[in-house]
């Protein structure tokens, strides 16, 4: 009788033990899984290991970078982007990309901060900065339009957005996001398909001025861009009646106007000088003070102080209000 009054003394103490056993192994099969920073996400992504390897393969140690604090937002080109890539620029595998160029075009995928997909629906569209680099070193912008999904500079789309990392944020994206050149921009931004068509216009005259393919070109080039608004508010002028539309402009016209928006060096706001500045096309008057450029007709265009300073690698686009034009009679 001790012994069974012992073991039912000792039975709700083994019972328990037991129970805490159990518990212990249920826990152990429900452990949250240790938060990971951007690369360490990215490594756990299986089609974002071409972007891994071109971290690893790039100048700038950018796994480092990356791993750092941030915070970062990281637009992650898929595996089928990369390939895309190479293809479309003759590169047969990664390790034939220069590793200089591969780091800048990873960085042109690298914002600082932490930027959400409904941080930039808010917004609509604009301009960002990456992490890439222009002349003088001046930051590379990127074009972003989040009215209907998001795109970035025109060409890539947010395909998975908002993967939270420990030091920032990925955006999962379908095309690798090239080097912009000042043409690049214009494509992009609708606002501008005007300035586009007038370009197309002027370039399709026989010999071709090839004023797409030079300012896509080395450079570097300072644009001021003229606004679809400010190219029919030059229609009306021309014509009041309504009736003239840009394809109804000479080509040599339009080549002789455009060529008064294109100084030459990568001239950006605080550098803009006040005084006499010779565009490709002949003098304009500029007053750095007020954002204006006078042409030789005295017509007064205004530069729009949120659209400026629009970084491309070859130059810097400046978005202006009003059409610049020859001297009337040449």
């Amino acid at each position: 009788m001790k012994i069974i009054s012992k073991t039912l003394k000792i039975l709700p103490l083994l019972l328990l033990v037991i129970g805490f056993q159990s518990c212990s192994s249920d826990d152990d099969n429900n452990v949250a899984p240790l938060p990971m920073n951007i690369v360490e996400t990215a490594m756990a992504t299986p089609d974002l290991s071409n972007l891994v390897a071109a971290l690893k393969a790039a100048d700038g140690n950018l796994v480092s970078v990356l791993n750092g604090q941030g915070p970062f937002t990281v637009l992650a080109p898929t595996n089928a982007a990369f390939q895309n890539f190479l293809t479309d620029n003759g590169f047969e595998k990664l390790s034939d990309v220069p590793t200089d160029l591969l780091s800048q075009i990873l960085l042109n995928h690298v914002i600082t901060g932490n930027v959400k997909s409904t941080d930039l629906a808010n917004t609509g569209s604009g301009y960002t900065n990456t992490n890439a680099t222009g002349p003088n070193d001046k930051p590379l912008s990127l074009y972003f339009n989040a009215t209907d999904g998001v795109e970035f500079n025109g060409i890539s789309t947010v395909t998975v957005a908002d993967i939270s990392a420990t030091n920032g944020t990925i955006h999962v994206v379908d095309a690798v996001i090239g080097l912009p050149t000042v043409v690049d921009f214009a494509l992009a931004n609708s606002n501008l398909s005007s300035l586009v068509a007038a370009l197309q216009s002027a370039d399709s005259q026989s010999p071709s001025p090839n004023l797409i393919p030079t300012l896509s070109g080395n450079g570097p080039f300072t644009v001021f861009a003229p606004t679809n608004e400010a190219f029919a508010s030059l229609l009306n002028e021309l014509d009041p009646t309504g009736e003239t539309t840009l394809a109804d402009v000479d080509p040599a016209t339009v080549e002789a106007i455009l060529k008064f928006h294109v100084v030459s060096g990568n001239v950006t706001s605080d550098a803009i000088p006040t005084g006499t500045v010779g565009t490709l096309g002949g003098d304009v008057t500029v007053n750095a003070s007020n954002l204006t450029i006078t042409d030789p007709n005295d017509r007064v265009s205004n530069i729009i102080p949120t659209l400026v300073d629009i970084q491309a690698v070859n130059g810097v686009v400046h978005a202006i209000d009003k059409v610049v034009l020859p001297e009337m009679g040449q």
